[in-house]
């Protein structure tokens, strides 16, 4: 089952160091669930001024279980990057899969 998983950073004045401090750990869980063809594809939500307030990502697992067993783990959650997150079941195109 796949899902659009939007994550909103907070707004306070640290939430970019925030972000930035959880953002390897981020990028590493990413590259190994792509591995296992369960991140489809992502983006970094950004503002007028070009400063990344949150994340947009296409993922791909078996229930919704599953993904909130990842959102569990995932970095900017346990780092408190994302102050809210929206998770809405999707279809990603079969033109867009591998």
């Amino acid at each position: 089952m796949q899902f659009l998983v939007t994550g909103y950073d907070g707004k306070d004045e640290k939430a970019i160091e925030r972000r930035l401090a959880y953002r390897d750990e981020h990028l590493a869980l990413a590259a190994s669930m792509a591995k296992e063809n369960k991140f489809l594809c992502a983006a970094a939500l950004v503002d007028e001024k070009d400063q990344m307030i949150g994340s947009v990502l296409m993922v791909d697992f078996p229930s919704r279980k599953e993904l909130d067993n990842w959102l569990a783990i995932e970095p900017y959650i346990k780092g408190n990057v994302w102050e809210s997150v929206d998770v809405k079941p999707c279809k990603v195109s079969p033109i867009f899969m591998k």
